[in-house]
C-alpha cells in the first residue's frame, strides 16, 4: 500500500453551502476541526458517519458538469494521505502518475494526474 484514501474534493462555486447541504443528505458534520485541513472560505468539509470526508473547493469562475454531456464531464479528485511524500511521490511516478503541480514541499502536497489524465494529491499526514 503506496496512500491511505483521505478525501474526496469536489470543486464548487460557494463550499460552505456545498458542505452545508451534504451534511443534511449524510447526516454529517460540516467544518468539523481536523488537523489535516485549514477550513475558510475557500475550503470546507464534511465529516460522515459512515466514516467519509467530503471537501469541497472554491473554484472561479466554476462550470459545473452537465451530465452527460463529455465537454463538461463530472468533476472531482482525490487526496491521498501518505506519510512520506518523496517516498509516495517516487512510487506513483514508477506507476505511471505525472507530475501537475509540484509546489514547495512545505506546503505538504503535490498534484498529479492518474494515466487518464484524472488529477489527484499526495498529502503528507
Amino acid at each position: 500500500m503506496i496512500a491511505e484514501l483521505q478525501c474526496v474534493v469536489l470543486d464548487c462555486p460557494d463550499p460552505a453551502e456545498l458542505a452545508r447541504f451534504y451534511a443534511a443528505v449524510l447526516g454529517g458534520e460540516a467544518d468539523r476541526p481536523d488537523g489535516r485541513w485549514a477550513l475558510g472560505d475557500d475550503w470546507a468539509t464534511v465529516h460522515s458517519p459512515a466514516g467519509l470526508v467530503l471537501c469541497f473547493q472554491r473554484v472561479e469562475p466554476y462550470s459545473p458538469p452537465r451530465w452527460p454531456d463529455p465537454d463538461r464531464p463530472q468533476q472531482f479528485h482525490l487526496d491521498f494521505g501518505v506519510p512520506e511524500l518523496e517516498h509516495a511521490h517516487e512510487q506513483v511516478l514508477a506507476l505511471g502518475a505525472t507530475v501537475l503541480d509540484r509546489g514547495p514541499d512545505a506546503r505538504g502536497w503535490r498534484v498529479y494526474a492518474d494515466p487518464a489524465g484524472h488529477p489527484f494529491c499526495l498529502v503528507r499526514h
